[in-house]
């Protein structure tokens, strides 16, 4: 299911705290509901999709930062709701990011190609942000790719809406910092995680820290991550769960 337009454009009769929302039905494949009662309970299912993702973003949100209903209802033109297939690419390596992900459901991965070779450089899953931060900020073309690993479902956060907003709002301001001032934290985090550690303690950081990246990525995947062949943290494991 796709919501192509933003979501303060999109809704016909469904009212959320006085802020409106949009199924579109053209976005259902053609001929899925035949009749007029299949037509409105796919629209009823919809709409209580649609409020969840939004209870589940607006609660992300007001954890950051202190945001007013007001604020609330002011962002709503900078975001859309879009379902990503697996695989399927939210960031191209060449292209400028003029995104943020928030990732509501299902998980995606930051990679680039050196020599044929996939490099994976981080994993986001629910209640995270996805983005490139320094193609974000400044314009400049991203240097790696982010696709989804699996069925995903994400609000995007408009680049240039989102800025124009914020220079409307403070809270909207200080959200945007707080989004790229986390992000720039993990990927700080990661970076002092492999000039630090060991490839067995980088395991066992992620096992205390990220247990969910060791429990939803594919064992190569996470290899990719963590700079070792396969089969070496396969060994590490064995070593590890048999001391």
């Amino acid at each position: 299911m796709i919501f192509k337009k933003p979501v303060a454009e999109t809704l016909q009769t469904a009212r959320y705290e006085n802020l409106s929302y949009q199924t579109n039905y053209c976005d259902y494949p053609e001929g899925k509901y035949s009749n007029c009662y299949s037509r409105k309970i796919g629209f009823i299912r919809a709409q209580i999709f649609l409020i969840l993702i939004m209870d589940n973003l607006r609660n992300y949100i007001r954890a950051l930062v202190d945001f007013s209903t007001d604020s609330w209802h002011l962002l709503q033109p900078a975001l859309t709701l879009r379902h990503f297939k697996k695989n399927e690419l939210l960031l191209e390596q060449g292209q400028v990011c003029d995104s943020l992900f928030y990732i509501d459901k299902g998980y995606c991965k930051s990679y680039y190609i050196i020599e044929g070779t996939v490099k994976n450089t981080g994993f986001f899953f629910e209640n995270d942000i996805a983005t490139n931060v320094q193609s974000f900020g400044s314009g400049q073309k991203s240097e790696f790719n982010i696709v989804a690993c699996e069925a995903l479902t994400a609000v995007i956060f408009d680049r240039t809406k989102l800025f124009e907003l914020a220079a409307q709002s403070i809270e909207i301001e200080r959200l945007g910092r707080h989004c790229i001032r986390n992000f720039a934290s993990r990927q700080e985090e990661f970076a002092n995680l492999f000039k630090l550690y060991t490839a067995t303690e980088r395991l066992s950081y992620l096992e205390s820290k990220y247990p969910e990246i060791l429990q939803r990525v594919p064992l190569s995947q996470l290899a990719s991550f963590l700079g070792v062949a396969r089969e070496t943290l396969s060994r590490i494991r064995k070593r590890r769960l048999n001391p």
